[in-house]
């Protein structure tokens, strides 16, 4: 459930993503964090270290790349700045966010993300269906480790 952790209780969703206008993370009281796990988007690298500091399951950085889904006056940190944030919010996992289609999913998990979340990819395709099943393809192809080619 986006922005309400009010809700996801009402509702039975099994978490809440907060957003920097939303209330902060810290705020939910303590029943309420027992029974949701609890995410909260960032879009810079301070904002991702200060998130460390917040009884969190997850954070979440965007927008990676350029995106036509929502607008954003962040500027895109790309995949350096991705990896940056990844090793600051370590060990929480980092979800990276905006602009990413299957290519760019393998890309975010190799530069530390432990996953993507996407709108237009699935969205805008003309078969939602395959292109959910290839992102978690990409995904899964980009964690496993790499095989030597010698062995």
């Amino acid at each position: 459930m986006n922005d309400r952790f009010d809700l996801a209780l009402v509702l039975g969703a099994d978490g809440v993503h907060l957003g920097q206008e939303d209330l902060p993370p810290h705020r939910i009281p303590a029943a309420a964090r027992e029974r949701l796990l609890v995410g909260y988007s960032t879009h810079t690298l301070d904002q991702a270290r200060a998130a460390r500091n917040e009884n969190l399951d997850y954070v979440a950085l965007g927008p990676i790349f350029g995106t036509t889904s929502k607008d954003s006056s962040w500027p895109a940190p790309g995949i350096s700045g991705l990896r940056t944030a990844a090793s600051a919010v370590a060990p929480l996992p980092l979800i990276a966010i905006g602009g990413i289609d299957c290519e760019r999913a393998s890309e975010v998990v190799r530069a530390g993300a432990s996953g993507a979340a996407v709108i237009s990819a699935v969205a805008a395709s003309a078969d939602p269906v395959a292109a959910t099943r290839l992102l978690v393809e990409a995904l899964a192809a980009a964690k496993r480790p790499e095989q030597d080619p010698s062995a």
